[in-house]
């Protein structure tokens, strides 16, 4: 079987607006200009879609996007979800928000490999670019 080249961007609303769909196409834009082949958009409105499990073991790695990443905000949020269940089916989960408030602790916990910022669509063109290097 081949080293999936698919990322997988289950991308929430980053803001009023970034809506989720704006915010997932910005990211894959960065990620095809870092290099990666595909990048899988998913935006997520109200939690994982139907198939979700089935698109993100497929993927290389799966990037998570929310507005806000806090202790506060993530117990039954959908970003929880997601990371929970890409840990659990051992897909590498890299976090993007507008604003990370969470302690290196609970990024263990959730298993991120890496939480970047960004609040604009030019923001996050530059963190797809990154985030295509280093999955």
């Amino acid at each position: 079987m081949p080293i999936p080249d698919t990322l997988l961007l289950a991308v929430c609303a980053l803001g009023p607006d970034l809506p989720a769909q704006r915010a997932a196409r910005a990211l894959a834009k960065g990620v095809l200009a870092g290099g990666m082949r595909v990048a899988e958009e998913c935006p997520i409105e109200d939690g994982p879609p139907a198939g979700f499990d089935e698109r993100m073991r497929r993927a290389r790695a799966v990037i998570v996007g929310a507005e806000r990443l806090s202790r506060e905000t993530l117990a039954g949020s959908a970003v929880f979800e997601i990371a929970t269940r890409a840990r659990q089916a051992g897909v590498p989960a890299y976090a993007v928000t507008g604003a990370n408030e969470l302690d290196a602790f609970d990024a263990r916990m959730l298993d991120l490999q890496l939480i970047l910022e960004a609040r604009t669509p030019r923001g996050l063109v530059a963190v797809g670019t990154r985030l295509a290097r280093l999955a």
